[in-house]
């Protein structure tokens, strides 16, 4: 039997909430927390950091990233680049190494 995301979410926010991630509010009631989406978010940004600090390179690794994460369009891989000042940084570093040829 296939599990539904609205469960899945459902049993995280639960779940987080026994273990103390998910503060209560002065009235009692339970405040944000993480989502089940953050570590995904996290997953894909961290990989990205760590292929472009050992000179890998990332064209050729994202493909990789967008089939794990269940992307029929590698391009949709592409925005997580920007949502991390560090993982722009490091992008526009290895663009600028491959412009100027310096990459091997």
């Amino acid at each position: 039997m296939r599990l539904k995301a609205g469960t899945a979410r459902s049993m995280f926010v639960r779940m987080s909430r026994a273990v103390g991630l998910r503060a209560t509010t002065e009235d009692g009631r339970y405040g944000y927390g993480p989502r089940l989406q953050d570590f995904r978010h996290s997953f894909a940004t961290e990989r990205l950091v760590e292929w472009y600090r050992a000179g890998l390179d990332v064209t050729r690794e994202l493909p990789k990233l967008a089939a794990y994460l269940g992307y029929v369009d590698v391009g949709l891989t592409y925005w997580y680049i920007e949502t991390v000042p560090e993982l722009l940084q490091l992008a526009a570093c290895y663009l600028d190494r491959d412009w100027l040829g310096e990459r091997k």
